[in-house]
């Protein structure tokens, strides 16, 4: 257990990234070679189907602008994720965790865009043929997931106080003086009073 505590350590959240991009590369080459483009086969009726599609806009098939802005967009996306991610080496594992399948899934459909210009989609869910999800990979699941989890810790988690602010809320203790202490203060009182008003 420690061991793989060690591991995640700093960048090595980025395995998780690694893991991402390999199943997701591996599923799409493999529906890619196996399907036809718009081929469907059913796995669970019509819940779950695999459907090839080809998508050029961004991911569940949102899009606006051309080809070649989403793989600009991309890049520079995955590049800032790839940043963050550096500078909060140090944070939470559950924070790092959530970017790290974020970055994992931007690299898997950002080899797509390079390699043939568009995302490879194939999880196909709904309920029926006119009520379905958009076509979507492992990629997609993984930034969809990595971003619940940022979105969770933003709405929920709340970072424990320092100890210097802690130290500035804690007021000071008020302690009663030992009576060797208020002795000794009437003592220094008497001496300092003239003589004429004792």
């Amino acid at each position: 257990m420690t061991a793989l505590r060690k591991s995640f350590q700093g960048l090595g959240v980025l395995w998780i990234s690694a893991l991402i991009i390999v199943l997701d590369q591996i599923t799409k080459l493999t529906v890619k070679a196996r399907f036809a483009l718009h081929e469907s086969m059913e796995v669970w009726g019509e819940v779950l189907r695999l459907t090839y599609i080809e998508n050029p806009g961004m991911a569940f098939g949102i899009r606006f602008g051309g080809k070649y802005f989403f793989t600009v967009f991309a890049t520079i996306a995955t590049a800032v994720i790839m940043v963050f991610l550096y500078r909060i080496r140090r944070e939470r594992l559950l924070s790092r965790v959530s970017l790290a399948l974020i970055f994992g899934g931007a690299i898997g459909n950002l080899i797509d865009r390079y390699a043939y210009g568009q995302v490879i989609d194939f999880i196909d869910v709904g309920l029926d043929f006119d009520t379905r999800w958009p076509v979507f990979n492992v990629a997609d699941s993984a930034v969809t997931i990595g971003m619940l989890m940022l979105v969770f810790f933003v709405l929920f988690e709340r970072e424990p106080k320092s100890a210097a602010a802690a130290a500035e809320a804690r007021p000071f203790p008020q302690t009663k003086p030992a009576p060797s202490d208020e002795s000794d203060n009437w003592r220094e009182a008497r001496d300092r009073t003239p003589i004429g008003e004792l």
